[in-house]
């Protein structure tokens, strides 16, 4: 792993997605301040119907059975 050229071709690997992430971060901020939040919304409206409708609630939010493991594991 001494030899120079393949020290130089991991170095330019390194700064190009360097580069790229830097950019892709521009473009990712870039979409979010575009983005239609009400659009959004009304495309996933119809998933969020079928998950109400179809898989009700559990009846504890599990913080119970929560604090019975962590009385379990007290010293």
């Amino acid at each position: 792993m001494n030899d120079p050229e393949e020290t130089d071709r991991i170095r330019q690997w390194i700064g190009c997605w360097k580069r790229a992430g830097t950019r892709m971060e521009e473009l990712r901020r870039e979409e979010l301040r575009h983005a239609d939040t009400q659009q959004s919304l009304l495309s996933l409206a119809g998933a969020f119907e079928s998950c109400r409708r179809l898989y009700q609630p559990l009846p504890t939010s599990g913080l119970i059975e929560q604090q019975l493991w962590f009385k379990k594991l007290a010293p």
